[in-house]
């Protein structure tokens, strides 16, 4: 029979439906008298009692507090005869979330000594995660208490959860180290607490002696294996687990013997290869995966490319994840594989990543077209993909260059099909508007009629006369800034004061094309409204780019004596460039 709030079963509920009335009462009444006669039954209804009150979400401040006082009033010098109930744990979850620091310190005292337990508790983990975060005063005591334990913690069910969300969200450097110190093994426990500090791992072994060195990182490799060798326990998922394995990795270089560093990463490798999908979405996972790749085999680049394989699109959507597949792009040099693994599910993705809600995954398609352009990656971003640059030239037979002109390659198709169907939806986005660009500047192939759909607003507009809907176009800076960019050529370069214009792509070209468009060879109405408004700018380029052919001189007598005259009176942005333009037509 259910007792004190469980659940009943089947066999229960079906008695429960034959009894008659007289049986039900009587057996409520048992009921009642087993739960009046189990310990603390009188605490444990005042408990609820108060707890009902202050857990109301619709009281005042003043109220609150008022009931939380005396909720802690009654279970003062109780809270561990409580606090593994499943039904009286909430109580003191309450007291930490709406408490203040003095009701919160008393109760994480009261606790002292039974962390370890609580986190593996289904009920009470919520509670040491709430006093972590609540009482960074009591922090390090709870962290301590850890100790010893943070291996068999971390493979538990329950706390696991406890020590990720205290090690990621809650811990300062000096705590972290606290948590991170029982990968280290037993001689470091014992022999090198004070030496920790915030340093980690390379702390501890600087200036010490090889011999040390080994039996350290046999240590860190001991428990490293343990927890691979579980992947079920879910452990392999947490950043913690992550800097370990980093430290790990990075402390083999101070091994005197390349052939041992290079047999004891291999053991590390071949037990977590399946599991760094899981890796790669921290810091320091991130940096694991992208070490692999760059010291790696051609048999290991493979490997971790089909790990990787399903879970592009989240992976080209995370920060730390889409290292690793630049850093893929950067070192790999079956282009052919990397082209079927990775390029196609990548250029697959292109209509959804481009949009400006994806600034990340952006970053991705880029990659593919214009690698480490610092017009699209920031100083960090770059500073962190040339971490595998020394090692990856020693591994990597293939010439970058040639690399990246092979992927740029895979990719280029896939690409321009995309803005040859979505090209104007693209174009309007912001974001997207520079992948556009960067296709149509960059990609290898036939771009006619990638050309046409991104000119086909302005034609559509110019024979319909909807000059409103022109202007409303060209007044997106994104837009105006994409034609701008594909009629001189190329980028403009700051450094050289010049634009680079690369072989794929002819400005000449589009720059007719454009004045087509635009009923360049009719009345013109088109350019003369552009040039009339936010598109002056656009329209000097364009007549710079058609100076000394025929659609040049068309150019010119379009805009007339008087045409000129009206936009000398505007005050429109661009208007000095634009009639000195003009007027070296």
């Amino acid at each position: 029979m259910a007792v004190d709030g469980e659940e009943m079963d089947d066999e229960e509920l079906s008695q429960l439906r034959t009894m008659t009335k007289q049986d039900k009462l009587a057996k409520k009444e048992d009921r009642k008298a087993r739960k009046a006669a189990k310990p603390n039954a009188d605490l444990t209804a005042n408990a609820k009692h108060l707890w009902s009150l202050a857990r109301k979400t619709e009281i005042s401040k003043d109220e609150r507090t008022k009931h939380v006082k005396a909720l802690m009033e009654a279970i003062r010098g109780h809270v561990k005869e409580i606090v593994f109930k499943h039904d009286t744990s909430r109580i003191v979850q309450t007291l930490a979330k709406y408490g203040g620091s003095e009701e919160r310190n008393e109760i994480a005292a009261e606790l002292k000594g039974s962390y370890s337990e609580l986190a593996t508790s289904k009920y009470s983990k919520f509670l040491v995660t709430k006093l972590i975060r609540y009482c960074p005063m009591h922090r390090a005591s709870i962290l301590q208490e850890f100790q010893k334990d943070v291996i068999r913690l971390l493979l538990h069910r329950e706390a696991s959860q406890v020590v990720a969300d205290a090690y990621e969200l809650y811990c300062n450097p000096a705590e972290r180290a606290l948590l991170l110190r029982d990968f280290y093994g037993k001689e470091v426990a014992l022999f090198d607490s004070q030496k920790l500090g915030k340093g980690g791992l390379k702390s501890v072994l600087e200036g010490s002696t090889v011999e040390r060195r080994r039996r350290v990182l046999s240590a860190v490799q001991e428990n490293l294996m343990t927890i691979f060798n579980n992947p079920d326990k879910g452990a392999a998922s947490l950043s913690i687990v992550h800097k370990a394995t980093w430290e790990y990795l990075s402390e083999l270089c101070g091994l005197p013997d390349e052939a041992e560093q290079e047999r004891l990463r291999r053991e590390v490798f071949d037990n977590c290869q399946e599991l760094l999908a899981e890796f790669v979405h921290t810091k320091d996972g991130s940096r694991v995966v992208r070490e692999f790749l760059a010291r790696g085999t051609a048999k290991d680049r493979k490997v971790i490319m089909k790990t990787l394989k399903p879970h592009i699109e989240k992976i080209c959507k995370d920060e730390e994840a889409q290292l690793v597949l630049l850093t893929a792009l950067d070192v790999v040099d079956d282009t052919k594989l990397l082209a079927k693994s990775i390029v196609s599910d990548i250029t697959d993705l292109a209509p959804s990543l481009s949009f400006d809600k994806h600034k990340l995954g952006r970053r991705v398609l880029l990659y593919l077209l214009v690698p480490r352009s610092p017009r699209h990656f920031p100083p960090p971003t770059l500073a962190l993909l040339s971490e595998t640059d020394a090692v990856s030239t020693k591994t990597s037979k293939k010439d970058p260059q040639v690399r990246r002109d092979e992927v740029r390659k895979a990719a280029s198709g896939d690409l321009i099909s995309c803005v040859a169907s979505k090209g104007v939806e693209m174009m309007k986005d912001p974001g997207a508007s520079l992948v556009v660009t960067e296709i149509m500047l960059f990609a290898d192939g036939d771009k006619s009629t990638a050309t046409e759909t991104l000119l086909r607003p302005i034609r559509d507009a110019t024979q319909d006369e909807n000059w409103a809907e022109l202007t409303e176009l060209i007044n997106h800076p994104h837009v105006s800034r994409l034609y701008k960019t594909l009629i001189q050529g190329g980028h403009y370069e700051k450094e050289s004061m010049r634009v680079d214009e690369p072989s794929s792509w002819s400005g000449d070209d589009f720059a007719v094309a454009f004045f087509e468009a635009a009923g360049g060879h009719q009345k013109g109405e088109a350019l003369v409204s552009m040039g009339s408004g936010s598109g002056a700018f656009l329209v000097a380029e364009l007549a710079n780019r058609l100076k000394g052919k025929p659609a040049g001189k068309k150019l010119a007598e379009i805009f007339t004596s008087e045409v000129l005259r009206e936009l000398n009176e505007k005050d429109v942005k661009g208007r000095g460039v634009l009639l000195e333009k003009l007027g070296a037509l």
